[in-house]
Parts: structure tokens; C-alpha cells; sequence
């Protein structure tokens, strides 16, 4: 599962586009007063300007090589404070076999920037923006995580890790959405997930809204033949 684009909203419009271009180094595809949208990758991510009153927080990750990990984060951290957790800027998934450090941006969207050693992405130059892969991880803030997995999973897309009612992730390495538990604490923070709208574009299956209504977070996938599944 690959994500061709993603939309996101925020309250800071101005300065995320500064953040994305001058600190993260990243290229400008299009921009007007309502909207900005960067290279990240094979992943085109968009910003939106949200609604008045809304802060919207989100959570996404970042594929970096996998032998890259001590380079991104001293590129990083000479340029945005690290998060940490039990005092450490870093952490090593065992049953994910990935090293990852997390960061936030100026609307407080909580960054990850991880190094999956399943992947055969090792480069052999010194890092720069240029060597991100694609944008790997998606938070999706659910009421229940289980029946909204079997939802993704109609879809067509398999857990990547065993069912759990706090945190299940969904498809693979190159692209998961991780469903949460809202009121969940993210790791390397000490915010409580909250559901914010987004949507966006997975190669070979087309778009995908999630939404919530009544207190229920819900996924629209119209697929590449046209089909819509609620």
C-alpha cells in the first residue's frame, strides 16, 4: 500500500509553509491562500487551511533508508527540538525491526521519521530531504479500533500486526494507516489522540475519505473502477 497523496487541514497556514519549505527542505508544488502542498517522497502532502476554531493535530511517519538513521536525526535535530519518551530522543520497534524519532511541526502535527530495516533502502550518499521515501504511516483516530480495521479490511487492505483495541496498524511497510483509540496518548507526547478529518489517494486503489459523523469515524473508498464502500 503506497499513498499517492494525502490532505490534511491546519490552522497555521503561513507558517507550515515556511516550516515544510525552509526547515524540512522541501519542494513547493503548488500554493494559494487556501492551501500548500510538498514533495515528500513518492507522497504529494497537502495542506488546507481548517475551519475557524479548529487546531487540528495529526500524526504521520516518514520512510527514511534504513541505514540512515543516525544522519536524519542529527540533520534534524540541528534544526527542531526531538520529542522524547523515558528521556530518550529514539526508539527501537523490536517486532516492526525499525528505529524511529519523532518531532512536531508549528500546528503541532507529531512527525516521525523511521527506518524500517526490513527495506532494501540503503543509500550510500549523506542525507538530505531528497532521501525521503514516501510518507508510511497515516494516524486515523477511531471511537472503536476493531470494527473500523474490519472496515479497512473489506477493503482490501490486511493488518499489519495483530488486533488491538488501543493501536492496530493497517497495510504494510510503505504505507499504514494507524488506527488509534481516540483520547489515546501518542507516543513521544503527551497528547491525547483526537479525530481530525483527512483524505487522500493509495496507488492501485483511488481515493479515500475519513470523516466522522455522529461521534463515528467512517471510510469512503471510491475505487479505481468507480465503486464507492461506506
Amino acid at each position: 500500500m503506497r499513498f499517492k497523496d494525502i490532505t490534511l487541514f491546519t490552522h497555521k497556514l503561513t507558517e507550515m509553509k515556511d516550516f515544510y519549505k525552509k526547515v524540512l527542505e522541501l519542494h513547493i508544488n503548488s500554493e494559494d491562500k487556501s492551501h500548500f502542498s510538498v514533495q515528500i517522497g513518492s507522497t504529494n502532502l497537502v495542506f488546507k487551511q481548517s475551519e475557524p476554531g479548529s487546531e487540528p493535530v495529526y500524526h504521520f511517519a516518514v520512510n527514511i533508508p534504513e541505514n540512515k538513521r543516525k544522519e536524519a536525526k542529527s540533520w534534524i535535530a540541528s534544526k527542531v527540538e526531538l520529542n522524547t519518551e523515558n528521556d530518550s530522543d529514539e526508539v527501537f520497534f523490536e517486532s516492526w525491526n525499525a528505529h524511529a524519532i519523532y518531532f512536531e511541526d508549528p500546528s503541532g502535527n507529531i512527525l516521525e521519521f523511521i527506518a524500517r530495516h526490513n527495506l532494501n533502502n540503503a543509500v550510500e550518499h549523506r542525507f538530505s530531504s531528497g532521501d525521503f521515501t514516501c510518507i508510511s504511516e497515516l494516524g486515523i483516530v477511531v471511537d472503536d479500533v476493531i470494527p473500523f480495521v474490519r472496515k479497512l479490511n473489506d477493503l482490501g487492505l490486511p493488518n499489519w500486526k495483530e488486533d488491538n483495541e488501543g493501536l492496530t496498524p493497517v497495510g504494510d511497510e510503505h504505507g499504514l494507516f494507524i488506527t488509534v483509540k481516540e483520547g489515546r496518548r501518542w507516543f513521544f507526547t503527551k497528547k491525547a489522540a483526537e479525530f481530525y478529518p483527512c483524505e487522500g489517494t493509495i496507488e492501485g486503489m483511488g481515493q479515500f475519505s475519513v470523516e466522522r459523523k455522529d461521534s463515528k469515524t467512517f471510510i469512503t473508498s471510491v475505487q479505481h473502477d468507480g465503486k464507492t464502500i461506506h
